[in-house]
Parts: structure tokens; sequence; C-alpha cells
């Protein structure tokens, strides 16, 4: 029997679906329909808990009306299901990466790697500069990495940890992290979405880069000033008294900068450009291997076993990649921090990009998203006009789609004709779907991304969402250069 083709669809390869028989207002009911079912889920009947399975049943019936709408302009089942099938197939790495961080986090855990890192960190950060700190650190492992999401496995959740014992709230700091995060993903030549933009536009990759530092750099120093602002406002004593938690870490953990050697390679793994999945692995073995070395009562612990065998080793290493796993402490705080729920712990988030997909896949099939673009497009009578159609169109994709990726392909598409019957170099495009879609994918609960990071740093989409300061910020910094048409690059004159 002949193997099929098993290999991911490249996002620059997305074939736009059109369909001449759906107008606008047909195209935009799916979406009307959605918005209004979440609202009443989460506002009126859910609240925080939406995300526990509620949310991911309103996208299925998202995609229900739009199959509906689909029936109706002569799409059939067929072609829906296959672009269904499609969508989901383009979350295969992101699904596979989600589980081994999920395990990566569990493992970490046991072996004293985050209790490390935290216990290191509540020494030299304090609430004054810790915002700002975690902003510039993630800048710098995601310019490094190439990788907003590895940045948030990583020393993200670390973060989020030095956070809660500094007694600043996990949406801060959330904020601050994905605010770094997503500025190095942006800024980082090894990122595949500032590899795919300036593909999508017709440009080049480091005038890209170039040029989109206009609006980025600004964009980034003026979130580093609000946390700054935000840390010498926080009401504090001085230094807080942190003793206690750093006995009660001391005797729960066998503390060492010697295990911060695994987190090391892991980023070097990554910087030398190992794919994220095989980093990830290595990671949380080497983490499983340093717990029974670092860590024996811990894992005996975590198996349910009084000594240290073989099995229970193997059991409390395979628990803590799996299942829920939890140190006590002496300290109540520390005990609701150091738990993880390993790779079950992020079939949740897994379920919602499912659903997701299918919505999103089920409007591209009926031709909704190609539609609503070319509407976007036609209102785009200046200069001004292009670059917001292109910011909302952006917007649009990354709650209708779900997807970072469809969130530069589409508009990239659309878009590119128009920006150089205007005179514009490709580099205004790139830099717009970057500014737009890149980096607000995080702030859509049933995007990918904002799936993902939530799920990762355990920060409802919600309570970070305002402190993500650089990621709702840079589509209105990119509107603002258009406004007053400052370093607006034209064609170069043949």
């Amino acid at each position: 029997m002949e193997s099929q083709d098993i290999s991911p669809r490249e996002p620059q390869d997305e074939n736009i679906i059109e369909n001449k028989e759906l107008n606008i207002w047909e195209a935009l009911i799916p979406i009307f329909a959605l918005i209004g079912m979440l609202f009443y889920n989460v506002f009126f009947v859910y609240g925080d808990d939406a995300l526990s399975g509620s949310n991911q049943f309103i996208l299925l019936m998202g995609a229900a009306v739009a199959a509906f709408v689909g029936f109706r302009n002569k799409v059939s089942y067929k072609q829906m299901i296959e672009e269904v099938a499609e969508n989901v197939k383009s979350t295969t790495g992101a699904i596979l990466i989600l589980l081994m961080v999920g395990a990566l986090a569990g493992t970490w855990l046991i072996s004293g790697i985050i209790p490390s890192m935290i216990y290191y960190g509540l020494q030299i950060l304090n609430p004054t500069i810790f915002l700002a700190a975690s902003v510039v650190i993630c800048a710098i492992i995601s310019i490094a990495t190439g990788s907003s999401w590895t940045t948030s496995a990583t020393v993200g959740i670390a973060l989020i940890g030095i956070g809660n014992t500094l007694g600043i709230s996990a949406g801060m700091t959330a904020g601050a992290v994905l605010s770094g995060a997503y500025f190095g993903d942006k800024m980082s030549p090894l990122s595949d979405t500032t590899n795919l933009a300036p593909t999508m536009a017709g440009g080049e990759l480091f005038a890209h880069i170039k040029y989109m530092s206009i609006t980025t750099v600004p964009t980034i120093l003026v979130t580093l000033l609000v946390f700054i602002i935000i840390g010498f406002s926080i009401e504090t004593t001085g230094s807080p008294d942190i003793s206690d938690k750093l006995a009660a870490i001391d005797a729960a953990f066998n503390i060492s900068p010697w295990l911060f050697i695994v987190p090391a390679f892991v980023i070097f793994l990554i910087v030398k450009k190992t794919e994220p999945l095989i980093a990830l692995l290595a990671g949380t073995l080497l983490a499983g291997i340093t717990a029974v070395i670092a860590q024996p009562d811990i894992v005996m612990s975590v198996a349910g076993a009084d000594t240290l065998t073989v099995n229970s080793a193997y059991k409390g290493v395979m628990n803590a990649i799996t299942v829920d796993s939890a140190v006590e402490t002496t300290s109540a705080e520390l005990n609701d921090l150091f738990s993880a729920g390993g790779m079950s712990g992020m079939l949740g988030t897994i379920w919602l990009i499912l659903c997701a997909m299918v919505f999103g896949g089920i409007m591209d099939a009926i031709g909704a998203l190609s539609r609503i673009s070319k509407a976007l497009l036609n209102l785009a009578s200046t200069v001004f006009g292009l670059f917001a159609s292109t910011v909302a169109s952006c917007l649009a994709l990354n709650i209708t789609a779900s997807d970072q990726y469809l969130a530069i392909v589409v508009p990239g598409k659309m878009f590119k004709k128009a920006y150089e019957e205007k005179g514009l170099a490709p580099e205004n495009l790139s830099r717009t779907l970057e500014d737009s879609g890149t980096v607000t994918s995080v702030l859509i609960p049933w995007n990918t991304c904002g799936a993902y990071q939530s799920g990762v740093l355990g920060v409802g989409v919600s309570e970070y969402f305002f402190y993500a300061i650089f990621n709702w910020l840079s589509p209105f910094t990119t509107l603002l250069f258009a406004a007053f048409n400052i370093k607006i690059k034209q064609l170069a004159k043949k």
C-alpha cells in the first residue's frame, strides 16, 4: 500500500477559497452568532469557567451556523469537512508541543528546576523592577530562540511563580512575559512569522526586520515605561519579607544552580535551530533523570512509594510527565504554585484548539474569510485606509480563523497588489501584518496562540489582556505612523 503524504501544508501555500454566491452579510452571520453566544456564555453563565468546555461547544455551534450558511450557498458537506481536516492537520505541531510543554513542566517541577529559578529569582528581583525586568528577560530569550511559545514555556512559567510570591498578580506578570516574548518573536530572524510576513508581501527578511523596528521599538519602550510606573506604584514596604518562602523552598527541594544546566541545554538546542518539539522532549527526559538524582524523596512521593527503586523512580517521573503532581511545602502559597498538570493538564487547551479549527475551517470552506477580507479591502481609498483595512483584516482573521498564520497569509495575499498600486514598498505590508496579525493572536482566547499561552502560563486571557501592553498597542502604533505619514517607504522608481 502506498503511503499518503502527511506533511503539513506550509502557511504560504494556503489556498484562499472564494465563493461568488456568498455576500458580505451572509459571511458575517456566523461571526455575529459566535460573538453573541460567547458573550452570553461567558458573562451571564460560566464566567471564568467558560474555557472548561462550554466555550468549546459554542465554537462548534458557530461552526454549525457557518455550515448552514454554506449549505444555502451551494457549498458541499464534503468540502467543509476537507477544509476542517486541513485546519486540524495544520495544528499537529502545536498540539504535540502543548503535550510536551505539559510534560516538561511536570519534570521541571519535581527535579527542582522551577523551584530553583524561583528561589534565586526571589533574591534578585523585587516588585519595583520585576515587571520591567520580565519584559527584558523574555525579549532576550525570544530573540535568541525565535519562539514566543518556548520563552513562555520555560522562563515564563518561572517568572509567573516569582511574581506570585512577590505578591504581583499573575495577570500583570503574564502581560509582561508576553510583551517581551512577542517583541523578541517579531524581531528575531529565526521566527517563523517573521519569515512568513515578508514572504507574503514580496519583501526581504532583513529589510522587513529593519523597517519593522520603526514601529516596534517605540512600542516596546512605551511598554517598558508603563511597567516601570506600575512597579513603582505597587504598594509595598520596601522589599517583602520572603525568608519564610525561601526556607520553605529550601526544605522541600535540594536547591542548586547546577539544575540550570537543563534549561540552558534546551535554550542551546533551540538557538542551534533544533526543532522545538525535539528540544522540549530532550528537556523533559533530562529533567526526569535529574529528578531521580537530585530529588529522590520527591520522586518517591509522586510515585506513592516508600523506597526508591527502578520501578518507583520510573513511576514518579512518568506521573509527573502525564498527570497531576504536587510538592507539599510549609507555605500555603507555594503549595498552590508547586503543582503541575502534566500532559493531561493540556487537554483542555487542545480541545479548545480543535474546536476553533472546526469553526475556522468551515468559515474558510464557505468563502467567508475571503469575502470579509475583500470587503475590508474595498474600504481602502487612501493610504491610511489601506493600512487600517489591513489591520482590521488581520484582527478579523485572528478572531474568525483562530490562527495567526492565516491572519498573515490571507491579508498578505489579498492586499499585496493594493500596496503596489499605491506605490508602497512591500515592507509596509509585511510590517503591518506583523504589527496586527502576529501579536494580537495571543489576545483571542480561542485562537491557537491565546489558548496555548493561557494554558502554559495558567493565566486566563481576560486576566492578562490589559497588561499585554505591547500586543494591543502595536496595531495602534502602526496606524499612528500611517496617519501622520511617518517613515512610509515608497516603491523604488525603476
